[in-house]
């Protein structure tokens, strides 16, 4: 790796982006927070701003970093999974939206409990903390890897860990301060300067390539005979995770999981004044989604052409290769924009790493309060008359006690991604479904059959969770080639797979009357 150009000036512009970000964190806690305040902002937020901050919440570092790798080492077709988005978002609108408000909750689980009792609910919110450390802490540790190449100068383990710890703490401080309200304003401003900073990057790489579009075009659909602008794969390889068939019966699934029973994106839905508003702000999100992850998966094919098509680029080419393609935009961030442009750029992956762990704390802080504090709270002392007070003090030790889970966890994945030797992408991705498959298994039995209880609940969740590691490749390869099934499934098909045997564990169970 090449020496980091990371100068005053960028140094400067990152600060001063942090500094305002826990700014408004601090403007927003000026408001006092009473009660669910602190989680649902007073249910008041417009549709505009939830929407900006499903999306940023959505993206993540996993696509800042991931998004041009995934179509830099392969091709387009991750775009299709957009299609189970969109499919998901129609469901979610329609069926979970409309529930939630109904019920009126704080936390999604709280459905659950209505139907199934409270040790389903309680098991379903502890699925949900368990997942959603899964997902953040491996987002944290993507966001870990440019940050240690900047202050550190490399990417070795022991840097990984402190960039971690820096990243973590700053996420949790205005996360503390403000709760959902400040998540979402801050969600704003980090979306404008992520998608801002992406835009500047792609017409910056586009006019260093001396070539046009044609040209351009030409070189990316005949790669050695590989078309990188290929938007739709017909294969029905189940080891391939970006199919058409994945995006129709996995990606859907694993969608409806994401907006419909995961707290971290359902808790921005429940900000809005009604279920319609909140309804509209997830299809909002979608479709506004759609181009934003488009411009990711441009830069990565311009980076394609950029390094690996010398013919294209004749004297204008860098000279040098990045040696790991999870670098590839980190090595032109920091190497071939000017003076002030990478600090940009860091302050744009900043934004998608914090909007992601902001949300995630406040959404486990939120589970924590609803589903186990306050029950606890009301039983041993019912005649409390500093409830809201007391509530918000352990609403902010619980942001904090995440904020160590969520880096402890990140720590971890430093060596799992490695060994895994997945793109950064599905990676983040696949970690997700350990938990999405038993929640959506039992989310779906309870919003549409009048089967399952508190039993078939806990027991569809754990098998949710056991198929997904069942599936895992060092435990399939075990005992799959003794009956014939010597392949690897990709994680959109583990989605479906735990999703069937959860909801069929969970029809099992027969509801009171």
């Amino acid at each position: 790796m090449r020496a980091p150009a990371f100068g005053a000036i960028d140094w400067a512009i990152l600060v001063a982006y942090l500094l305002t970000v826990l700014a408004v964190g601090a403007l927003v806690a000026r408001r006092r927070a009473k009660g669910d305040d602190f989680f649902l902002a007073g249910r008041a937020m417009p549709v505009w701003a939830v929407s900006v901050s499903v999306l940023a919440t959505a993206l993540s570092a996993a696509t800042f970093v991931g998004g041009p790798q995934q179509s830099y080492a392969s091709d387009l077709t991750y775009l299709s999974s957009n299609i189970g988005g969109l499919l998901a978002v129609i469901v979610v609108a329609t069926i979970f939206v409309p529930a939630f408000y109904r019920h009126r909750v704080t936390s999604v689980y709280e459905v659950i409990g209505h139907e199934c009792g409270t040790p389903a609910r309680l098991a379903a919110s502890a699925m949900f903390m368990v997942g959603r450390v899964f997902a953040s802490g491996a987002r944290l540790f993507m966001v870990a890897l440019p940050f240690s190449l900047v202050v550190f100068g490399d990417v070795e383990p022991s840097s990984l860990y402190a960039s971690i710890v820096v990243i973590a703490t700053v996420a949790a401080l205005y996360t503390a301060l403000g709760g959902i309200r400040a998540v979402i304003w801050t969600d704003v401003l980090q979306a404008a300067v992520l998608v801002g900073t992406v835009a500047a990057a792609l017409l910056i790489l586009w006019a260093k390539i001396p070539a046009d579009f044609g040209e351009i075009m030409t070189a990316l659909s005949d790669d050695d005979g590989v078309n990188k602008v290929r938007l739709l794969d017909l294969s029905t390889d189940p080891s391939r995770p970006f199919t058409l068939w994945t995006a129709l019966f996995g990606f859907t699934l694993f969608s409806v999981a994401a907006y419909g029973t995961d707290q971290d994106l359902a808790q921005r839905l429940l900000t809005c004044r009604s279920a319609r508003s909140g309804a509209w702000s997830i299809i909002l999100s979608n479709i506004i989604s759609w181009p934003v992850v488009l411009l990711f998966l441009l830069l990565g094919l311009l980076l394609f052409v950029y390094y690996q098509r010398p013919d294209v680029m004749g004297a204008a080419a860098p000279g040098y290769q990045p040696d790991d393609t999870r670098k590839v935009f980190l090595e032109f961030m920091l190497h071939e924009l000017p003076r002030g442009m990478p600090g940009l750029m860091m302050a744009g992956l900043f934004a998608a790493a914090m909007s992601s762990t902001d949300s995630a704390l406040n959404a486990m802080a939120s589970t924590t309060i609803a589903d186990f504090y306050r029950p606890w709270r009301r039983r041993r002392e019912p005649e409390a008359t500093d409830g809201d007070r007391r509530e918000v003090r352990a609403s902010r030790l619980a942001v904090a006690a995440w904020a160590l889970a969520l880096a402890a966890f990140a720590c971890v994945c430093v060596r799992w991604q490695q060994a895994s030797g997945e793109t950064l992408i599905t990676f983040a991705l696949g970690v997700m479904v350990y938990a999405y498959g038993g929640l959506l298994g039992v989310f779906l039995t309870v919003l549409l059959t009048r089967r399952g209880n508190a039993i078939s609940a806990v027991a569809a969740l754990l098998v949710g969770f056991a198929a997904v590691v069942a599936m895992e490749p060092r435990v399939w390869s075990r005992w799959a080639p003794h009956v014939g099934l010597d392949f690897v499934l990709a994680f959109p098909w583990k989605m479906l797979v735990a999703t069937t045997l959860s909801f069929t564990v969970c029809l099992l169970g027969t509801r009171r009357a």
